[in-house]
């Protein structure tokens, strides 16, 4: 029990950029609006905050809020051609996502040789004390637990407020909303800037307390993880979450088997977190009727009012 403890709470950890990445992402879709930039948005938002970090010296909590702040204004980019210009919307993410490649590794070469602090977790009084749990589930930086609090938000306001019928409603039949008087048009902006937001967060909690460090490509597919996680769940933000922390354990788990001494190719641990996904990914898809009945009727169309 005592060597499940590691694997456990670096499961959360790796989880925590998937889960922003793919709560932001669920969000932006669950009003028609699919953003394939996940993936540059992320590196957008890990190259600034890790040069917020480094170059102000404040620290991670600096880099995360210049990380959403990166993320959004990229996200911008995407909405203003895929929204207000309706440009093919799977057409500009690919664009932002070369976008965000190149210029990531093009700020980032200044910083190759710089470390960061990185985070101490938090232990929280008597919870942390608790055999076994206490120290996966309550010995963690405050980022995770600020995931666990964004799933919590983003849970309640589609699920029981009417901010989140609205999306919803916006992703079903924006010409309905637009007739009954709703700025269609407003509310997809919202939610694709704030799809940006937790891209970059994730991006940025990558590269100011995961592994305090710049390298270039660091985001290593993520970003599309966490668009593959959002079609796994269903679009359902508990689902999400499960999918983001199964990936974080089989890569954990690859670490694990390289310290166990098994004889498998570095390359081929490498690759088994997405060659997981993919697999979950089938199965998943094989079941169409609960794909249909969830996917927003207006997914990737363009609207105007």
């Amino acid at each position: 029990m005592l060597d499940l403890v590691p694997i456990l709470a670096g499961t959360l950890a790796a989880g925590t950029p998937l889960i922003f990445a793919g709560l932001g992402e669920l969000v932006t879709e669950r009003t028609g609006v699919i953003n394939l930039g996940v993936e540059g948005m992320m590196l957008i938002g890990a190259v600034a905050g890790f040069a917020c970090a480094a170059e102000t010296g404040m620290g991670a909590g600096a880099g995360l809020l210049a990380g959403a702040a990166a993320g959004m204004g990229a996200a911008l980019l995407f909405a203003i051609l895929a929204l207000s210009l309706a440009a093919n919307q799977a057409a500009c993410g690919l664009a932002l996502t070369i976008f965000g490649v190149g210029l990531s590794a093009f700020i980032g070469q200044h910083y190759v040789s710089y470390s960061l602090p990185g985070l101490k977790p938090w232990d929280i009084p008597l919870l942390s004390d608790i055999p076994f749990l206490g120290k996966v589930l309550f010995h963690q930086d405050f980022v995770v637990y600020l995931s666990i609090i964004a799933f919590g938000i983003v849970w309640w306001v589609l699920a029981k407020t009417r901010l989140g019928l609205l999306l919803k409603a916006v992703g079903e039949s924006p010409e309905a909303a637009h007739a009954i008087g709703y700025p269609v048009l407003a509310i997809r902006y919202g939610a694709t800037l704030f799809g940006g937001a937790m891209a970059g967060i994730g991006g940025a909690y990558l590269s100011t307390v995961y592994t305090p460090l710049w390298v270039e490509n660091m985001v290593a597919g993520r970003g599309w993880i966490a668009i593959a996680l959002v079609v796994f769940a269903t679009w359902k933000p508990a689902r999400l979450m499960l999918g983001a922390y199964l990936f974080g354990g089989v890569t954990i788990l690859q670490f694990q088997a390289q310290a166990l001494g098994i004889n498998l190719p570095v390359q081929l641990l490498a690759a088994l977190p997405y060659a997981a996904t993919i697999v979950v990914l089938v199965v998943i898809s094989r079941d169409r009727k609960v794909l249909q009945m969830n996917l927003p009727a207006s997914l990737g169309k363009s609207f105007l009012p």
